[in-house]
């Protein structure tokens, strides 16, 4: 119990019950929950002994501490790691007494003083908050992101960090100096808990040393290297994360067009799917050319197995009019794919195929983002590089719409560009960058790609990924 790492996403669990709470939790920790702490303060002793049994199973499957809030003697009856006390219960002495040596126990702190007065009293680790405003606890006090940095110079036990913390705020949390993230509404509350989970859990990559992130694209071969698996390589690599790859076609073609197309089968795309997502076990999955309905189920029904993030790039024909996918997987894309969907990436006329009606303008790719959410994709980002003027992105994160313009450029040398973004977004996710901001730096990322583009080929040559991630990392390194 003490030997395994008290870092990672702490979820704390809410007013759920029954049924609805043990599915819940199994979500998050499907999702990438490292620590779970029952809460059950008004639920009868019988009805605790029952969740709390439940959820530690639920814990040892995978591979998860579990906590109980306050009591030690629920802690003990089932068989949970530990337990969490407030400034108000009982004494560590007291709940080591009850627990033993080979027990957790945690405490909740405000101030410096505290944190150290719990670490001489033998706290296994020290929580710290409420970092930011919180309608969960209505007498917490906001101590800030000063004073956690202040805990983490002057104690060195595994130091959580609780209180109003959100997705985007995750990130400056960890690097202030927290081991874990305390989050109670941000996953129970929200609709998918295996992918709010995922999103923040992957955040704690941000202090992984290279490769940061490990990033699965599932896509055809591009014999030029300007787009599809290719692009993709060079993107995860080239921006510090570990590719893996799953390739569902090959395709003959150059800076001119498709030449030719020949789909790898169903059956073996699945064996390559399978044997890299039992061993290597990638964080973020990038999806483009799927070609066809026996692909897109199949993709569709791992995502939904695993609870995969995905960023699905739903690339259906390519710059020389040659079909990417099938009739017949487009309307897999709506039932099955979107659903499974993390973030989805169409240019304009991949999100008029989708969404059933023309998108020309800004307005249109607003109304076309709503659409494909609400066939269930959770978040949208439509490219605006067929608009007239700037090369205008709309972000629908959730419920917030992002607007990300750029200047166009003129330049004939555009391959790949829809691969390259969508796994540049990916990889940026998988080393820890919140959605917001890894669109936004992948925005800057292509942009620079096809300023720096060099002439190959004769046609629509590739971006230049190399520039694009030097000039990108730079930036975030002096960030």
């Amino acid at each position: 119990m003490k030997d395994r790492p008290l870092q990672g996403l702490y979820l704390i669990t809410d007013d759920s019950r029954g049924e609805r709470l043990q599915a819940r939790v199994a979500a998050a920790l499907q999702g990438g929950t490292r620590i779970v702490q029952y809460r059950g303060k008004q639920v009868p002793v019988s009805d605790q002994r029952h969740e709390a049994r439940a959820l530690a199973g639920l814990c040892r499957q995978a591979g998860a501490l579990f906590i109980v809030n306050d009591d030690p003697h629920l802690a003990l009856d089932c068989g949970a790691d530990g337990v969490h006390l407030g400034q108000q219960d009982m004494t560590v002495a007291e709940a080591r007494a009850v627990l033993g040596p080979g027990k957790i126990i945690g405490t909740s702190n405000r101030t410096v003083a505290q944190a150290l007065a719990s670490r001489q009293a033998g706290a296994d680790y020290i929580a710290v908050g409420s970092i930011y405003p919180t309608g969960t606890k209505q007498d917490a006090v906001h101590i800030g992101l000063d004073t956690l940095r202040a805990v983490r110079r002057t104690v060195d036990l595994p130091l959580v960090a609780i209180g109003g913390i959100d997705r985007d705020h995750t990130g400056e949390v960890i690097d202030a100096g927290a081991d874990a993230v305390a989050l109670i509404s941000a996953v129970m509350a929200d609709p998918s808990p295996a992918l709010a989970a995922r999103e923040i859990a992957l955040q704690f990559n941000r202090r992984a040393t290279p490769p940061r992130g490990r990033v699965l694209t599932v896509a055809g071969s591009d014999s030029g290297g300007g787009a599809g698996i290719q692009a993709d390589l060079k993107t995860i690599t080239l921006l510090g994360g570990y590719g893996m790859t799953v390739i569902t076609a090959l395709t003959a073609q150059n800076t001119r067009g498709v030449r030719g197309i020949h789909p790898v089968p169903a059956a073996f795309v699945a064996d390559q799917l399978t044997a890299v997502l039992e061993d290597l076990h990638p964080e973020v999955v990038k999806t483009g050319m799927l070609f066809d309905a026996a692909i897109v189920e199949l993709v569709a029904r791992e995502l939904w197995t695993r609870g995969l993030l995905a960023v699905v790039d739903p690339v259906m024909v390519a710059k020389g009019g040659a079909l990417l996918l099938r009739d017949d997987a487009v309307q897999s894309c709506r039932e099955l794919l979107l659903p499974r969907t993390y973030l989805l990436t169409p240019n304009l006329p991949e999100a008029a195929e989708l969404a059933g009606f023309p998108v020309e303008t800004e307005a249109d790719m607003e109304k076309a983002a709503r659409r494909l959410q609400e066939l269930g994709a959770r978040n949208i980002l439509i490219k605006g590089g067929h608009l007239d003027g700037e090369a205008v992105d709309l972000l629908l994160d959730g419920s917030t719409l992002h607007r990300l313009p750029a200047a166009r450029l003129d330049n004939r040398n555009t391959h790949g560009t829809g691969c390259t973004s969508s796994a540049a977004i990916a990889t940026l996710l998988a080393a820890g960058q919140p959605l917001p901001q890894a669109v936004k730096l992948a925005k800057e990322f292509i942009t620079e790609a096809i300023r720096t583009a060099a002439d190959l080929g004769t046609g629509h040559g590739p971006v230049n990924h190399f520039a694009a991630a030097r000039y990108l990392l730079n930036k975030i390194e002096g960030s």
